[in-house]
């Protein structure tokens, strides 16, 4: 069984009230919550030791999900090189929402920045499917629709993804990257732009199916073959 953890800044859900009444046992927990169906689940939030995020846990990781917002400068700069390097050799990596800002996915995709445009107004968002094919969205409809969400307007500082599989409309009029897959090493990258805390967006059954099927995407392949590297002799 794939063994996911969930890594959530658990910040707002301490603070503020609106998204202790959206998410009253932490968005970590409302991810966990559908994603137990399928796989193996740990939680761990940012004021745990070590982020949650020791040696074995991460060494006892396929799949990293990545929520935080407002304190991406609290994270250890020698946890985030310990992440990388789980990456790097193998382990799969889903970024939501404002983890664009998080120093793994700058680190990762090598931008400084990863800013947009963005606006918190009710928004009504639309995720349309562009790679239909893609594993990341069996069973998902053509075009997902969340009543309300804070909106992300292009351009977002990014690297032009490997594979783009939605963009989103905004009632405002702005358009966005909304799933972006890299591959950076061994590992697999899916980026995954709704989850605003103060929105239920988590609760919805399409955006769970998303983030189910991308666990299964990113997930290391257990049969790739161990590549050589160096100094080598001629096989003939």
């Amino acid at each position: 069984m794939i063994k996911v953890t969930v890594w959530n800044e658990n910040r707002h859900e301490k603070i503020n009230p609106k998204v202790q009444e959206v998410y009253p046992e932490g968005i970590h927990n409302a991810l966990a919550n559908f994603l137990e169906e399928d796989f193996s689940v740990r939680t761990v939030t940012l004021d745990d030791p070590e982020h949650g995020l020791t040696d074995d846990v991460l060494n006892d990781t396929d799949v990293l999900i990545w929520w935080g917002h407002q304190a991406h400068d609290d994270v250890e700069d020698r946890i985030v090189e310990k992440v990388k390097e789980r990456v790097l050799d193998g382990m799969g990596f889903i970024p939501l929402h404002s983890a664009h800002n998080s120093k793994i996915f700058k680190v990762l995709m090598g931008t400084r920045t990863g800013q947009l445009k963005w606006r918190e107004a009710d928004d009504t968002e639309r995720l349309w499917v562009i790679e239909a094919g893609h594993p990341i969205v069996e069973g998902i409809p053509e075009v997902i629709e969340l009543e309300k969400e804070e909106m992300y307007g292009e351009r977002f500082d990014i690297p032009q993804p490997e594979e783009l599989i939605f963009i989103s409309w905004f009632s405002g009029g702005e358009v966005f990257r909304s799933g972006c897959t890299y591959k950076r090493g061994k590992g697999k990258i899916f980026y995954f732009r709704p989850g605003h805390e103060t929105y239920p967006t988590y609760y919805n059954k399409d955006i769970q199916k998303v983030i189910s099927n991308a666990v299964k995407w990113v997930a290391p392949n257990v049969n790739s073959p161990t590549l050589k590297l160096g100094n080598v002799q001629p096989l003939e």
